[in-house]
């Protein structure tokens, strides 16, 4: 029985305000963000939700797509146990504040509170498994992890060969091992390892606490996350994030009233990504919202797509979060279900093509609302919304994180920018992170924000223009990291690969506009006189020396030259440009009246141009061009 209706009354009205339209930005941040009462931490947030729907079903983890009937449940005082239990055994290890614990492993049911636990015991290091087992062990390092939380090999046999490596290289002090969800045949047995404690987490958690957690909380400044992001070098970089930045980011996205507290919400990005943890793992939480979770391939299992209507239809899904490429993919999946509770598809992490908009829109009647966002801001800085359409902008900017546009002099030194003009977008506010880490000391982890923090503004590397109301329309990104379907690539990885060849004498890669995936990684370089090489062969060497199977080029130009600027930097947009055109006389070979396709930059962003002849079919050639995700003009002549 609520002891104070008045004051419970007061406290959600300061949790929940209006949040469904443009305009109401104004009011919402008239209430300084330290009065509306978050939650301090990820833990806090949990027991928050435990304490107000102790049986609501928190999530619903379906083993695959071919058992989506057959999830595994955990209701919100089930999940804060698995949680304290988890959380126990790390501090029974050693674990403390300020000590990272790795998980490396996809979505199962134990992950979910694993992850939650790595952040109340210490700080989360999740890792792409598809990573090199070299790039593996370099991130290990740099988090000072010595537990490594990991999928055993009934769930991914490469992860956990990778972790026994890993292991065996005297890297890490104890695996603790994840099984696949719903599995009902006995686990096989675990191998020895000198030196390492090795054992199920499930099994060597039994026997802890789930009441309450042995060691000291942690508070809002304490980091809660270290997420690996694209970077200068080979290596990806660690991203700090805060648990106020997590919470408060959270707060943000669970704030739109478009969806209640019976929603439901479907995830099916891989943990290591911070959409995964923000958008459908915290955020949910402070509405007691239940979460759907895919098998452990997510969107990459092909068998869930011929499923999917039929799992919407069947848990009522309201609001989900994916890439571009799975729309373009679910829009040519019929739909036999009754699909109206869907409301909410969001998109995010490339660029949207207005074909795969359409496509999906008039397929499902959904509207697809886009996003933007990046890791060292923790995960969203804008939203759309769908009822009120904004073409061309990928959102506003979310209440208590504040924008602009500069352009950056040769001195380094910030210019802002009117409303309209388009230059790098910044952005400030309680989500920024912590920096990069670069060492470890008594205290903890010593971070940097290396260039991209001034003055608590984080520059995001992006080329965009901001109009009146706060909304952002991204031209481009001044920054040379290749989006794969969501992916970042650093092209470093493939020009390493590349200038290895004794014949190579300079390397570039940049992101080539693809119908599928956004963008693919393709490759210029300069070859040393004389040399006897072809492009195709140069593929082949990439191939087998790039990390990880996404950052191998599709092709290899070879050039006289590489371009350059005045000064003699790599010119990548002039190569972007000529990868664009490319693409584009590809797509449009067919294309009657065709006279020329060109690119050119024009303010710091490619933009395509394709002259037709009056006798073309344009609105085939607008279909055409309309499946990328790219600046592009049609004139007649």
């Amino acid at each position: 029985m609520t002891e104070n209706p008045t004051l419970e009354a007061a406290t959600e009205e300061l949790l929940w305000p209006r949040y469904v339209a443009p305009e109401d930005l104004a009011a919402i941040e008239s209430v300084p963000l330290a009065a509306r009462g978050l939650p301090e931490t990820t833990y806090a947030l949990l027991a928050r939700a435990a304490a107000l729907w102790p049986e609501k079903n928190a999530i619903t983890v379906l083993p695959d797509a071919s058992r989506w009937r057959e999830p595994v449940r955990r209701s919100y005082t089930e999940l804060l146990s698995d949680v304290h239990r988890y959380a126990n055994l790390l501090h029974e290890l050693g674990v403390r504040g300020h000590d990272a614990v790795a998980l490396i492993a996809p979505n199962c049911a134990e992950l979910i509170p694993a992850t939650l636990a790595a952040q109340l015991a210490g700080i989360a290091a999740p890792i792409n498994g598809g990573l090199s087992g070299s790039h593996i062990a370099e991130l290990l390092r740099r988090s000072g992890a010595r537990v490594l939380i990991t999928a055993g090999p009934e769930l991914a046999a490469d992860t956990w060969a990778s972790a026994r490596s890993l292991a065996g290289q005297g890297l890490v002090d104890a695996l603790l091992v994840l099984r696949p969800t719903a599995v009902s045949a006995p686990p096989p047995e675990l191998p020895s390892i000198a030196g390492v404690r090795v054992g199920y987490l499930e099994d060597l958690a039994g026997q802890q606490d789930s009441t309450r957690f042995a060691g000291a909380p942690p508070a809002g400044s304490d980091l809660a996350a270290l997420f690996h992001t694209g970077g200068t070098t080979g290596v990806p970089k660690l991203a700090a994030h805060r648990h106020s930045s997590e919470v408060a980011n959270a707060w943000m996205i669970a704030a739109n009233s478009l969806l209640d507290e019976d929603a439901v919400v479907f995830a099916a990005l891989p943990l290591f990504h911070v959409n995964a943890l923000v958008v459908t793992l915290l955020a949910p939480l402070y509405r007691g919202q239940s979460v759907v979770w895919a098998g452990a391939l997510g969107y990459r299992d092909f068998a869930l797509y011929a499923e999917f209507w039929n799992i919407v239809e069947h848990y009522k899904i309201a609001a989900m979060s994916a890439v571009p490429t799975v729309y373009a993919v679910l829009a040519q999946c019929p739909i036999e279900a009754d699909i109206s509770s869907l409301r909410y598809a969001m998109v995010g992490a490339s660029p949207l093509p207005l074909a795969v908009r359409e496509g999906f829109q008039a397929h499902t009647g959904v509207t697809l609302v886009e996003g933007y966002g990046l890791t060292e801001a923790t995960c969203a800085s804008a939203r759309s919304f769908p009822d009120m359409p904004r073409p061309g902008a990928v959102g506003q900017r979310m209440p208590y994180q504040q924008i602009a546009v500069v352009r950056i002099t040769e001195d380094g030194a910030w210019a802002q920018l009117s409303a309209g003009e388009t230059g790098v977008l910044v952005i400030s506010g309680p989500t920024i992170f912590a920096g990069y880490v670069t060492g470890r000391d008594d205290r903890g982890h010593i971070t940097s924000g290396l260039g991209t923090l001034i003055d608590g503004w984080l520059d995001t590397g992006d080329l965009a223009h901001v109009d009146d109301d706060g909304f952002i329309y991204l031209h481009g990104r001044a920054k040379d990291l290749i989006i794969r379907g969501g992916h970042n690539i650093d092209p470093a990885t493939i020009e390493d690969a590349l200038l290895a060849h004794p014949h190579v004498s300079a390397a570039g890669a940049v992101g080539r506009p693809d119908v599928h995936s956004g963008e693919v990684p393709v490759a210029y370089v300069a070859v040393t006189a004389g040399a006897d090489i072809t492009g195709d062969e140069l593929v082949e060497w990439a191939a087998e020396r790039v990390h990880e199977r996404a950052a191998a080029p599709k092709t290899v130009t070879i050039l006289d030259a590489l371009p350059v600027t005045d000064v003699g930097k790599p010119y990548k947009l002039g190569l972007r440009a000529d990868a664009t055109r490319r693409e584009l006389l590809e797509a449009l070979i067919d294309s009657a009246g065709i006279h020329a396709v060109k690119a050119e930059v024009e303010d710091g962003a490619v933009v395509a141009t394709v002259e037709v002849e009056g006798s073309a079919d344009i609105r085939a050639v607008e279909s055409i061009l309309g499946r990328y995700a790219i600046t592009v003009k049609v004139e007649v002549r």
